[in-house]
């Protein structure tokens, strides 16, 4: 079993991919192609791709039972005592309310105060 996953990629790549396999929904085929077809389209993908990234899962004999690429994704594939999982990178904390610039106002909005207490 072989899962691509796709975003932000040319009309034309999704189009070659359902050649070999089944887009169950945008952006995301699924099939059972053999070994070296499917090499050859994570080569198609990763060639043609465009400014989109690319996401390949695929089944394989380890402990996970499939193993996964990527290219082009902030998300990058990280090997943890034997179990391969995706590393997402950290963000920056939010600032906190009294730095933001414009700091939310307190009290009723105007469409709650006409709402609440009529047209004063």
């Amino acid at each position: 079993m072989t899962v691509i996953v796709l975003a932000n990629c040319p009309a034309g790549l999704r189009g070659f991919l359902t050649r070999w396999l089944l887009e169950i929904s945008p952006g995301v085929f699924l099939g059972s192609p053999t070994a070296r077809v499917r090499d050859i389209l994570w080569e198609e993908v990763r060639q043609y791709r465009g400014k989109g990234r690319a996401l390949l899962a695929y089944q394989t004999d380890n402990e996970q039972g499939f193993t996964f690429a990527t290219h082009e994704h902030a998300w990058r594939p990280k090997d943890h005592e034997g179990l391969v999982l995706l590393h997402r990178p950290s963000q920056q904390a939010p600032s906190t309310r009294a730095t933001s610039p414009n700091p939310p106002r307190q009290g009723w909005s105007k469409a709650a105060k006409r709402r609440n207490f009529g047209n004063r």
